[in-house]
Formats: structure tokens, C-alpha cells, sequence
């Protein structure tokens, strides 16, 4: 197996990137790259095409090409491999599949084709080991970051103990001064003088003064004395002190924070359901970054599963859930209660003897789903302006209810419009708009009426009307978590009562 190179170009045949194993010139790669889309059969589910001299393994990815340039004796299912991870590696290190942020990352992207692919062959390594050698963390870096940082904090101590000897030795100066008055005011016959008192040395080089002139024409102190009680004063009065040897500047005002509005939606206009003596209440937060031409930037779901228990007789229980393929996901029991095996998902006490709290919720299962799947998003929002030329844009706004087995409520799409703009909307919906928002609300979405669609005329140009938040509530589990029964250890199935909670903590098209 021999790999001639890696490279990525786009539709049209034009290079964007391209690292070469052997000694290939940069004429004859600009060649082959170029006529490389004229290869391809159309309608052709193949990702592979050869021709007299090479062999092109390749992916297609958005508006580009991913593409292996091989020799014809090489192993094409190693390439196929090889080229999967090169794929997954472009895009870890690239937030989208672009020409912009190829060119951006191409330094990382060059380092990690060399990481996969040595003098054309493939090294024995995983996506995160080479993330691990692109990272380059060094630990001799650490080594000497911590003693800067223990630098740092010896010199802030030792400004803090010079400080204190600053101020001891004005309150000295004080002392003596209102000893020297009471003494000439002849107040004493013999007349009292200050008792002398040991004063430590103080080193000519810690306490340098700009100036040749004597201290005796500048006083080292002013009557009013520092002032330890404030940040401001205690820095310039020690600065003072010292000689003037640094000058404060002063520090900048903070800038003001833009305000950002936000839509808040509650999970009130849920249903409540009646809970009984065993209830089961499954909670989901969902957390997803969209990209606006298609795709998923970050997909992360949290869930956890609550039991609460309220009559002591029903305390030794097990529950089951309904069997459904769950391999996305990845589970985590309460320490106290046993792990998963086999097919069958219990959830059950390790210990067969003890009971489960009652009066109390306890958290007893957790999961987590993290995909870059789009399927796994359960509503889809596209949000398509298009420029007048005007300065003004038609902005085509449409939704559409992928997760059928949910039923939203409260959804609220939220776009970003220029300040002070005035949209004007074609057709009935509810919406409004504030200052820096364009805000439509749908009291539900379900299987009934999956889609709508909603168009609007306001000012700015596309990329105004990003990023766009998405906010909903539903009663339901995403993944579709559920509990099948709820059986006593003496084998007794009992009833109980559940609740599904799906809430959204961050939804952004981006």
C-alpha cells in the first residue's frame, strides 16, 4: 500500500489543500486534482475511480472532496480506512466542511495527514492520539508556568510584609512627634523625651530614589499617614514610599455589556400528572449548536432518572425498562444500584435486602448522548434570508417536527435583527418584535401539525439575522427512555405513575 497523497479540493477540481508522501511535483498534483471530477460517473454510488497510472479513494463532503491518491497495487481497503480517519480528523480540527476554514486550519490539517500516513503507509494510530500529539502539551511548560505563578505570589507577599513595615515605622514617626510637642510645651519639669527604640536597618538598594537630594528636604510621610483600608490608596502611598519607582496607571473602565433578551420557557404548560405512591420522573436537557448551511457543530444530551417512593411496603422494588436499542447512549447507575447486564435494563438495588429512600426523590440512572448526527435533532429550523439589494432582506423562516414522538409546546424562535428595525410579516402568526429581536411563538408542535413556515421583510443583510435561539418544552424523553413495570423483589408487579420531562438549554443556529 502506497499513498501518493492526501488531499482536499473542491467540486470544480481547484486544490485547497494537499500534502504529498513521495516525491510528486506540484504541477503533476495540480493535474491530477484538476482532472479528477471529470472521472467521476454521474449518479455513481462508488468512491473509488482509477486511471492509468493512479487510483483516487475519495469522499464527498458538503462542496468538497476529501480524496487519497494511491498507486493501483494498493490495498483499497486499508485506503478506505485511511481516508475515514483523515475524514473524522478534518472534522474534529474544522468547525465546518468550508474553503475558508480548510485554509484557516491547513497548518493543523497538514500536521495530522503526517501523523496518519509516514512515507506513504499508515501508522497504527487512533483519531485521539493524534489529537494528543497535535495538542503538544509539554510538561516542562507546566513546570515553569507553576513557578511563575509561585514568583508571582512571593513578590505580591513581600509588597504586602513591606507594606506593614511601612506603616510601623509612620506610626513610630507619629509617636515621636507627639512626644517632641509635649516635651517643649513644658507641661513636665524634668520634661519627658520619646524612648528610643530599635529601628531595622533598611537596605539602600531596596529603597532606591531617583534623585541625588537629600531626605531631609522631602519628608518620607505626609501627616495624614496611609491609608490601608482602600486598594487605590495603599498602592499609591506605598508607591510614594518606595521613591516613585513605578508609575499607577489608572485602570480602565469596564466596557458596558451588550444586553442580550431572552425568552424564558417554562415547563408549567406541561400537563401535571398525578403521582402515585411509586413515581418516575425522567428530565432531559438538550444542548444544540446547528450550523446554518446544514449540520451539527455540537449535539450533547443529559438525562436523568428520579424515583420517589412514598409507601415503606413498596421500598424493595425493581424497575425495567422498555427494551429499545439505546447503543447511543451512554448510561451511569447510582453507586448504590446495580450495573446493566445483559440485554434487559434493570434498575435494582445492589444489595437485594435494602429499600430505596422513602419520602425522598433519588436519582437513580443518568445518560448522556453525543452525536454529530443530524437525525438525532428533534426539530429541524431553517432560517433563509435573502437580500433585496435595497439594504433590506425577505427572511423565509420554516420548521419542521423531526422527533414524531414528541409533542412541543411553548416554542419560541428567536432571530436577531438589526436595532431599531421594523419587520413587516406575510401571513397570520404569532409573533412580535423588541428592539434587537424578531420573536414568533407556537403554542404547539406534534405529529398533528409537524410544520410552518412564517415569512418577514426587515432591514440588514443575511448575516444579520444570526445567530438564531430556539427555545421549547416537551413532555416526553428524546431518546425515548421509558419504564416498561415496576416489580417487588417477592415478584409482585405493582403500578406506578411517570412523568417525562425534555427541556432545552441552549438550541443556536449558527
Amino acid at each position: 500500500m502506497v499513498v501518493l497523497a492526501a488531499s482536499i479540493c473542491t467540486r470544480s477540481g481547484k486544490p485547497l489543500l494537499s500534502r504529498q508522501f513521495r516525491p510528486i511535483p506540484r504541477s503533476r498534483i495540480d493535474s491530477l486534482l484538476a482532472s479528477f471530477p471529470k472521472l467521476i460517473p454521474i449518479n455513481s454510488q462508488h468512491t473509488t475511480v482509477e486511471t492509468s497510472d493512479v487510483r483516487f479513494v475519495y469522499q464527498p463532503f458538503e462542496e468538497l472532496y476529501v480524496l487519497l491518491i494511491t498507486n493501483k497495487s494498493s490495498n483499497i481497503l486499508q485506503d478506505i480506512s485511511t481516508l475515514a480517519l483523515i475524514v473524522r480528523l478534518i472534522s474534529s480540527l474544522t468547525p465546518a466542511m468550508s474553503e475558508p476554514a480548510i485554509l484557516h486550519h491547513s497548518f493543523d490539517l497538514l500536521c495530522a495527514f503526517d501523523e496518519v500516513v509516514s512515507l506513504g503507509y499508515k501508522e497504527n494510530v487512533s483519531l485521539s492520539q493524534v489529537r494528543s500529539v497535535l495538542e503538544g502539551e509539554s510538561h516542562e511548560e507546566k513546570i515553569q508556568e507553576i513557578i511563575a505563578r509561585n514568583k508571582e505570589a512571593e513578590a505580591k507577599e513581600e509588597l504586602k510584609r513591606r507594606a506593614k513595615q511601612l506603616e510601623m515605622q509612620r506610626r513610630e514617626q507619629q509617636k515621636r512627634s507627639a512626644a517632641g510637642g509635649a516635651s517643649g510645651m513644658g507641661g513636665m519639669a524634668g520634661g519627658y523625651s520619646a524612648a528610643p527604640r530599635y529601628e531595622a536597618p533598611v537596605s539602600q538598594q531596596e529603597y532606591r530614589t531617583p534623585s541625588p537630594a537629600p531626605t531631609a528636604a522631602k519628608p518620607a510621610f505626609k501627616g495624614s499617614g496611609m491609608k490601608l483600608g482602600g486598594k487605590k490608596s495603599r498602592q499609591s502611598d506605598l508607591i510614594s514610599a518606595l521613591g516613585g519607582e513605578a508609575d499607577m496607571e489608572p485602570e480602565p473602565e469596564p466596557e458596558p455589556e451588550p444586553i442580550v433578551e431572552e425568552v424564558a420557557v417554562s415547563a408549567d404548560v406541561l400537563d401535571k400528572v398525578e403521582q402515585d405512591p411509586i413515581h418516575v420522573t425522567v428530565k432531559e436537557q438538550l444542548s444544540v449548536t446547528l450550523l446554518r448551511d446544514g449540520g451539527v457543530q455540537n449535539f450533547e444530551l443529559k438525562g436523568d432518572l428520579d424515583l420517589r417512593i412514598t409507601d415503606a411496603s413498596l421500598a424493595k422494588l425493581r424497575l425495567t425498562l422498555t427494551p429499545k436499542d439505546h447503543a447511543d447512549l451512554q448510561f451511569k447507575q447510582h453507586p448504590n444500584v446495580a450495573k446493566f447486564t445483559g440485554s434487559e435494563k434493570v434498575i435494582a438495588l445492589k444489595d437485594p435486602s435494602r429499600s430505596f429512600p422513602v419520602g425522598q426523590g433519588l436519582g437513580v440512572l443518568r445518560w448522556r448522548m453525543t452525536s454529530k448526527d443530524e437525525s438525532h435533532v428533534p426539530l429541524s429550523v431553517t432560517v433563509w434570508p435573502q437580500p433585496r439589494g435595497d439594504g433590506t432582506s425577505d427572511v423565509a423562516v420554516e420548521y419542521e417536527l423531526e422527533a414524531k414522538h414528541l409533542a412541543l409546546r411553548n416554542v419560541v424562535i428567536q432571530i436577531p435583527i438589526p436595532p431599531n428595525a421594523f419587520p413587516s410579516v406575510t401571513g397570520d402568526a404569532n409573533w412580535r418584535s423588541t428592539s434587537t429581536s424578531f420573536i414568533w411563538t407556537i403554542d404547539s408542535i406534534d405529529e398533528d401539525a409537524p410544520t410552518g413556515s412564517l415569512e418577514f421583510q426587515c432591514e440588514g443583510d443575511a448575516d444579520a439575522f444570526f445567530p438564531v435561539s430556539v427555545g421549547f418544552v416537551a413532555a416526553g424523553s428524546l431518546p425515548d427512555i421509558d419504564v416498561a413495570k415496576a416489580v417487588l423483589v417477592d415478584g409482585a408487579e405493582q403500578s406506578f405513575s411517570q412523568e417525562k420531562i425534555l427541556t432545552v438549554d441552549k438550541y443556536e443556529i449558527v
